[in-house]
């Protein structure tokens, strides 16, 4: 796939963690590694490290992708490795696979915990998971099979796999090039699948939540609601203003730091 040239107007870093759990949460990063595709078109940089996460790694985990306590002894712990990965992203847009529900806001609460508040409010997410569940709902594995004629040997490597979903990501451009979409509600979109990190943006992040964690929704009219708790379907701005207490209570609650981010957001437009 490497004929295909990506239309970018800015960087884009693809980029996977391989982590303790899956709480993005109470979870660390052990593995991180990213690949910045050049605007310029010069040739791709790559960045990748293990962290030691500073907590136990469940078995589950282990069991995925192979990474134990013993390998990461002596690696670096994230405070120490937090600005070089920072630097390496600039202003990038960010793609990965299931990285909008899971890798983003991981590493947000890795930089968030050394202080570092990462803002993704201006940049572009590219999900390829969210293209290939869309158009031919598999996993990473068959994904590469099904798109690349190739078998993934490295799965949960998380060099080989973000260099798989590179490979994952030109294959569906390539593949649905100016193929129509019947969605579930049987409306035809025509051809949402092009050479365009804009339109491919927009195809994979659901626009009715802002967040990860799907705490704020966002209705037909535009207005941001609670999608949780006693306030639940009521506009949060609105909230906010009567019951500023609420907003310290998410601050310093268990809530995402992409949460947080927002709430302080709206609280500065008041």
């Amino acid at each position: 796939m490497d004929d295909i040239q990506l239309n970018l107007t800015r960087d884009l870093v693809f980029f996977d963690v391989e982590t303790t759990g899956l709480n993005v949460i109470r979870d660390r990063i052990v593995q991180i590694a990213l690949v910045k595709l050049h605007k310029n078109g010069q040739e791709p940089s790559e960045f990748s490290t293990l962290i030691n996460p500073g907590i136990p790694i469940s078995e589950e985990s282990m069991m995925i992708h192979g990474i134990t306590p013993k390998d990461l002894a002596n690696k670096p712990v994230f405070n120490q490795v937090a600005q070089k990965i920072w630097d390496f992203i600039g202003d990038a847009d960010l793609a990965g696979y299931n990285s909008n529900r899971f890798d983003v806001p991981m590493l947000m609460e890795e930089f968030a915990r050394v202080g570092m508040e990462f803002d993704i409010s201006k940049r572009r997410l590219i999900d390829v998971q969210r293209i290939f569940y869309k158009m031919e709902p598999r996993t990473l594995k068959a994904a590469y099979r099904f798109y690349c004629s190739k078998e993934l040997e490295d799965a949960h490597d998380a060099a080989a796999d973000v260099w798989a979903t590179i490979d994952v990501f030109k294959g569906q451009i390539a593949a649905y090039d100016g193929k129509d979409l019947i969605d579930e509600d049987g409306n035809v979109v025509s051809a949402p699948i092009r050479n365009d990190i804009q339109a491919l943006h927009e195809f994979t992040n659901d626009l009715n939540f802002l967040d990860a964690t799907q705490k704020l929704k966002v209705q037909h009219d535009g207005t941001v609601v609670f999608n949780f708790g006693k306030y639940a379907g009521q506009p949060v701005k609105e909230v906010l203003k009567k019951e500023k207490n609420y907003a310290h209570w998410i601050l310093e609650k268990e809530f995402s730091s992409q949460v947080k981010q927002i709430i302080r957001q709206m609280m500065k437009e008041l």
